[in-house]
């Protein structure tokens, strides 16, 4: 329905019905993109109120870091290589079960706005429908891509005719520097409004997935116009640092593993400054558009009923390590995200945990949050409500596992990575043939001492132990986390 027919007012539901969801989600928004995460540069502050008023947890990995296999654990609680969908152009098996098709089973009035990614979405494909419960399906993978299903293009089309054409025509970046009012990010605020104003005697669940601050760098210029490159930080790196690091991260330098043409080294120092008051922009925007949203949950009295989740599918480079964008790398500018949670009186306000945590924990978390913790069968990760209403019961996990398997513009050889972070250990596999004599290579970082992640210790002979306790440990979590749902009928 057109957001400008859609009535102004939601009755209310009675105490103890379940709760009404609303699951926020940006692409490539890194952990410190957020003023309440210590980020003094960045203004956020509509994500801030919202971190101030539930919960921010700080330790919050993906499960990979790219879109697609990171987007189909969120909606499945399932690690990539159990749901199948391995990269980004591969579709999500049909069998795989959503959390929003068990929502929707018990009477949940599921919604989609925004990206996906369930399946591939290139060269103007439409992504494949899956079972995904969703009563209203306004899906739009990017704002660039020319799609007979872009519902973002329709709506861009029948409120500022003659924009779209004219944007096509241009090229990709002509959408980020929109005006406003017809950006996609508008365009996904404007829908989840429209949402929120039905007429419902139900419970709903709104999957709003904004774009940015995904690449290209740009926005509209009243928001560029908040930043000063000049003076934002210079990306975390030191001149040597690719020295002891794997030799792909010296290809990734020169050319983005996204597909990118110009990689960190062929920008110069003002251009990678540009791009950081560009992303800082884009977040901005947001932010914008997420205060719209949340203060209509005030206006439509559906805050109480409503638990609120910020997120994002994974992070951006952003200069750091002397790479742009994202692809095989795990550092945790690309595999940590913001995550913020709000249930008025459920989840104490100001509420910060920093227990590692996985994506595949945000299905089982808004399942039990319905009174459906046993939803999803062959899901992997475990509700998140006692540690965020501090329920003594709550014990760690301890641990958090990201993969990445030749996703993105092609290396050669392939590039196949894994990352285990425990405690404040991390190790990053880079997976070769199993027949090889060449020397494994591989990342090891002690985030206590080097929280930049600026210091490999795989080849140094101080940290053998530790190299081989945290390979050992991968080798358990590995076997820990393999798919075993298939049901044991019988002795043999």
């Amino acid at each position: 329905m057109p957001v400008d027919e859609q009535v102004d007012e939601s009755p209310r539901r009675e105490a103890g019905q379940r709760p009404n969801i609303l699951l926020l989600c940006t692409d490539q928004q890194r952990w410190d993109a957020l003023g309440a995460a210590g980020n003094p540069h960045i203004d956020t502050p509509h994500l801030d109120r919202l971190a101030a008023e539930g919960a921010r947890l700080t330790q919050c990995y993906v499960q990979s870091p790219v879109c697609g296999p990171s987007r189909a654990s969120l909606m499945t609680g399932r690690y990539p290589r159990n749901h199948g969908e391995w990269a980004n152009g591969v579709d999500l098996p049909a069998d795989q079960e959503l959390f929003t098709r068990a929502l929707a089973d018990v009477g949940y009035d599921c919604g989609l706005v925004g990206k996906l990614h369930l399946g591939a979405a290139a060269g103007g494909r439409v992504e494949p429908r899956l079972d995904d419960g969703f009563s209203t399906f306004r899906w739009a993978h990017d704002p660039y891509v020319s799609s007979s299903q872009n519902a973002y293009h329709g709506w861009l089309e029948q409120h500022f005719p003659g924009v779209l054409a004219r944007t096509l025509a241009q090229g990709p970046a002509a959408f980020d520097t929109l005006p406003t009012e017809a950006h996609y990010s508008h365009w996904v605020a404007e829908e989840a409004l429209g949402f929120l104003r039905r007429e419902r005697g139900q419970p709903f669940c709104l999957v709003a997935n904004f774009f940015d601050p995904h690449h290209g760098f740009g926005s509209p210029p009243e928001y560029r116009a908040r930043y000063c490159a000049e003076t934002l930080p210079p990306p975390s790196t030191v001149p040597d640092e690719l020295a002891d690091k794997p030799a792909v991260w010296t290809e990734a330098s020169r050319r983005s593993s996204a597909g990118r043409a110009r990689g960190f080294a062929e920008h110069s120092a003002e251009e990678i400054q540009e791009i950081k008051a560009q992303y800082y922009a884009m977040v901005s925007l947001v932010d914008d558009e997420v205060g719209r949203v949340l203060d209509a949950l005030d206006e439509l009295g559906l805050r109480e009923d409503t638990v609120v989740v910020f997120t994002s599918d994974h992070g951006e480079l952003l200069g750091d390590h002397q790479m742009l964008l994202k692809g095989p790398m795990m550092f945790d500018c690309s595999v940590r995200v913001p995550l913020l949670v709000r249930w008025p009186d459920r989840v104490a306000a100001g509420t910060v945990r920093e227990d590692l945590v996985q994506w595949i924990d945000l299905a089982p978390t808004l399942l039990e949050a319905a009174g459906l913790p046993e939803a999803l069968p062959r899901g992997q990760g475990r509700s998140l409500l006692p540690l965020l209403v501090g329920d003594p019961s709550w014990c760690p996990r301890g641990w958090a596992l990201s993969e990445y398997r030749d996703s993105g513009a092609p290396y050669d050889p392939p590039v196949h990575t894994t990352m285990l972070r425990h405690a404040s250990t991390k190790l990053v596999v880079h997976h070769g043939p199993p027949a090889t004599s060449r020397p494994r290579d591989g990342e090891l970082y002690d985030l206590a001492a080097d929280p930049g992640e600026l210091t490999n210790l795989w080849r140094d002979p101080g940290s053998a132990g530790l190299r081989l306790e945290m390979l050992e440990r991968l080798l358990d979590v590995l076997v820990a986390t393999e798919d075993r749902s298939n049901p044991r009928l019988a002795a043999f």
